[in-house]
């Protein structure tokens, strides 16, 4: 039987995650892409969790730029994360003829919302090797990850120069093959989340597990400690999350809800409305697998026969929709990121979401990992 990870005779928010990251409660802000701000970062950060910043579309320069404006806003730890894979397969080899095919889709929402269609541009790759280097060179507090796992040197010079590493498995196999490379702290995410799918040993759509028996099955296969995320919203799911074994939670579209996260006020009202309880997957919107809110844009991607192109060239793709879409306030053509549990977003402000999660762990935590405890000496 392995060792229990959270004692019930210590607080809920003394676990390895909070040892292991410097930080007061083992609560982590999902890096939320194209949607992190600097703001939200250090605002989570200030509260005592971990706030994250999602830097894998920056060029090495705007990553450094946004290291630098974090350290102003905060002195506590917070994670920069970037993407392995940066790219799907074929990406560098699709061409003009791919691009009109899938541009045919969304050229008629695009004229009738006034933008001008894009012409075909060479795909020019970003470097995972350059970005990473401004995060070691930097001396980030953690440098976490999707969609792979880094090249040993990398993990062996953050081991070097402090950095911690947090990676994401959407599989129990991945958690091994990062506590292999040995990564500090282990991302078990459910296929419950909203943005994309960090699967990488497999394809995403052979690798949808759910969060609670995903969560169980990574704690039980490796020894690193282990975050749970994807469909947790709350204070219950907090709690649940802990009771099977996870030692810290991260969440993303909770946040995303905030006036501090980078999301449009059409995407937050979007959130926080009854339109939230209906989500799906779809690779339509970037070409990597992905969850949003379910609208008329991501129900059409989703047809057969409809051309999508390797990520990241969908994703450039379909902004010239969502640029003109936001100006005309247009919901139905946005990419509308969001977990299952998008409907139970409630508050608008990160530290008050902060505040209710802590006070509603605290008041049912003890009783509820005690019963743990017990079972698990019975299996």
């Amino acid at each position: 039987m392995k060792e229990r990870l959270v004692s019930t005779e210590a607080p809920w928010k003394e676990t390895r995650v909070s040892s292991t990251l410097g930080i007061k409660y083992p609560v982590i802000q999902g890096p939320l892409g194209g949607l992190s701000t600097q703001r939200l970062t250090a605002a989570v950060s200030d509260f005592g969790g971990l706030g994250s910043f999602g830097a894998h579309s920056l060029s090495p320069s705007a990553i450094k730029d946004v290291i630098d404006e974090i350290r102003t806003l905060t002195t506590n730890p917070f994670a920069i994360n970037l993407w392995v894979s940066m790219e799907g397969e074929g990406a560098r080899s699709s061409g003009s003829e791919a691009f009109g095919r899938a541009l045919s889709h969304l050229a008629g929402h695009i004229r009738s919302l006034g933008g001008t269609l894009p012409a075909y541009k060479t795909y020019v790759p970003v470097c995972f090797e350059d970005q990473v280097r401004v995060l070691i060179d930097a001396r980030v507090p953690v440098f976490s990850f999707i969609c792979g796992v880094p090249p040993r040197e990398v993990i062996d010079e953050c081991r070097g120069q402090g950095i911690l590493t947090m990676g994401t498995a959407t599989t129990p196999d991945e958690a091994i093959a990062l506590e292999q490379a040995g990564v500090n702290v282990i991302v078990a995410s459910g296929f419950e989340a909203g943005g994309h799918r960090g699967s990488f040993l497999h394809s995403a759509e052979e690798s949808l597990t759910g969060t609670f028996s995903l969560i169980p099955q990574v704690v039980d296969a490796v020894s690193a400690p282990v975050v749970a995320a994807g469909g947790i919203a709350d204070a219950r799911g907090i709690v649940a999350a802990f009771a099977l074994g996870a030692e810290g939670v991260q969440l993303g579209t909770a946040f995303l809800a905030s006036d501090q996260s980078g999301a449009s006020v059409l995407h937050r009202s979007a959130l926080l409305s009854g339109r939230a309880r209906r989500t799906a997957l779809t690779r339509g919107f970037t070409g990597r697998l992905a969850r949003g809110i379910h609208n008329q844009l991501l129900e059409e991607l989703n047809r057969p026969g409809v051309e999508i192109l390797p990520y990241p060239l969908q994703r450039a793709l379909v902004r010239n929709l969502s640029i003109v879409a936001e100006q005309a306030s247009n919901p139905e053509f946005l990419p509308l990121w969001a977990g299952q549990s998008a409907s139970l977003s409630r508050e608008t402000d990160a530290t008050v979401l902060l505040q209710k999660l802590v006070s509603g762990i605290s008041g049912v935590a003890a009783p509820i990992l005690e019963w743990a405890c017990e079972w698990e000496d019975k299996c």
